[in-house]
């Protein structure tokens, strides 16, 4: 489970790469990584790209932070590296290859956090980042989509409403037992059709549970987990609103009815009604005949869409799926590729451009008689020529020979080339998804239909 909250830099960007970086906070600058700048350089490679952006906006930066549960962190579901790892990865799904960041990761407290530091300029076309809810917004579900795959919780919409950076810390620091119940609940709520069955896979996952039952009016339901010493109530004043017994059965059965309205208005998402050896299909010959009208309703436009796609088969469909699985893995292994490539070639375009820019002022202090004068008149300049300098050696480019036009060229060519991919990728897993589906409701018809075909066989056996 990780918070995050975003604020602009507006003063020194110095000070906040600083506090960012401090030693003592980031295990002895260990937890450290950067991309188009690093912590010595950050304030000159910034100020570059901002030099290039309307100076009437007085954002210079921004602070992103990304802080973890405290019971998350004891109990060994996450360590620094893997923090630090989630906070890399965060930065570069919102930023790309295009703006300048600094990541860091601090231990100095009970709930390990990410910092990151990015500049409010892009490296490529030079624009500033548009902080608003719908970015923000942005963030937030990458970084919940970044918890789900390294197996940590995520923030249920109940905990992320009118709660302060300051509030949730409090929160988390003396409510870790009733977090973990909550995520339990929401995602057993998502996951189950019936207020009983809520209680079985409740159960299953460790809880003991008191007064579940609806006979005793007014009793709140009690929950305790493994380990835990204490019940605790699903009450408003406890848990919140969304957690008696009364709201939890309401969110089941409204989960419910969302589902039948999907299965009903989306036909994309219709499945075959299994009727077969089932108790209510076999007492009542009237639902059994309409399951089966609508089985074969289903079956006959999956057997027309097969014609309409020029499939002789069941066994040519399954081929043309597979076929096309494997096209979109190689689409997407090339986006992939090229992605990793557009990196790169982004870190060589900016430092190509700031070389070339700084580099008659290097010219200068190289033929001054004055050096130290020329150095404090454009330590900027002089900074961020040698910082460009050194960036394209570490690549194992001649700073020389490098044509920022042509750089930018090669750029914007692997752009349009990744957005074509991209496209294509799209259409594919759309086509894919498709296709599935058409052959998943032909293999259950035809299991059903075997299934009816046996059930009929040994009645007439019996019968005999």
């Amino acid at each position: 489970m990780a918070y995050t909250k975003i604020h602009a830099v507006t003063a020194t960007v110095g000070k906040a790469v600083d506090y960012i970086c401090n030693p003592d906070k980031t295990d002895g600058r260990i937890l450290i990584s950067s991309y188009g700048c690093s912590p010595q350089t950050a304030v000159y490679d910034f100020q570059f790209a901002l030099s290039k952006t309307n100076p009437a906006d007085p954002n210079k930066a921004y602070h992103l932070i990304q802080s973890f549960a405290p019971d998350e962190c004891k109990n060994g579901l996450l360590n620094s590296e893997k923090a630090h790892q989630i906070g890399n990865e965060l930065a570069e799904k919102l930023l790309g290859n295009t703006y300048s960041y600094i990541v860091t990761t601090h231990t100095d407290k009970d709930h390990i956090h990410n910092h990151i530091i990015f500049c409010a300029a892009d490296n490529i076309r030079h624009r500033k980042y548009h902080d608003c809810k719908k970015s923000y917004y942005h963030i937030r579900s990458l970084s919940d989509g970044l918890c789900r795959k390294h197996n940590l919780s995520v923030i249920q919409a109940s905990d992320k409403k009118s709660k302060t950076y300051k509030e949730w810390q409090e929160y988390m620091k003396g409510s870790s037992w009733k977090t973990r119940l909550k995520t339990d609940i929401n995602e057993t709520i998502k996951n189950v059709l019936s207020y009983e069955e809520f209680i079985l896979a409740m159960e299953a996952k460790g809880y003991k549970i008191q007064n579940q039952g609806f006979d005793t009016p007014g009793r709140y339901i009690k929950f305790r987990a493994q380990g835990q010493k204490h019940f605790i109530r699903g009450r408003n004043k406890t848990l919140g609103m969304d957690y008696t017994k009364e709201r939890i059965k309401e969110r089941i059965e409204n989960k419910a009815k969302e589902r039948a309205g999907k299965m009903l208005h989306d036909k994309s998402i219709r499945h075959l009604i299994n009727t077969s050896g089932i108790q209510k299909y076999e007492e009542n010959p009237g639902l059994k005949k309409w399951a089966d009208k609508q089985n074969l309703k289903f079956a006959a436009q999956a057997y027309a869409a097969l014609n309409e796609k020029g499939f002789q088969s069941l066994e040519e469909l399954e081929e043309q799926v597979t076929v096309l699985s494997g096209r979109a893995g190689y689409t997407k292994s090339s986006i992939i590729s090229l992605e990793r490539k557009m990196k790169e070639q982004a870190l060589i375009l900016k430092y190509a451009e700031q070389y070339t820019e700084n580099k008659p002022y290097n010219m200068k202090y190289c033929k001054a008689k004055n050096k130290d004068a020329v150095f404090r008149k454009y330590e900027t300049q002089l900074m961020l020529y040698d910082g460009a300098k050194n960036g394209l050696e570490k690549i194992g480019l001649n700073p020389v020979k490098i044509n920022p036009k042509e750089a930018r060229k090669d750029y914007i060519t692997m752009e349009n080339e990744r957005n074509k991919l991209s496209d294509s990728y799209k259409k594919q897993i759309r086509e894919v998804k498709e296709l599935e589906h058409l052959k998943n409701t032909l293999v259950q018809y035809i299991d059903i239909s075997h299934k009816e075909q046996n059930i009929q066989k040994s009645q007439k056996h019996n019968e005999r």
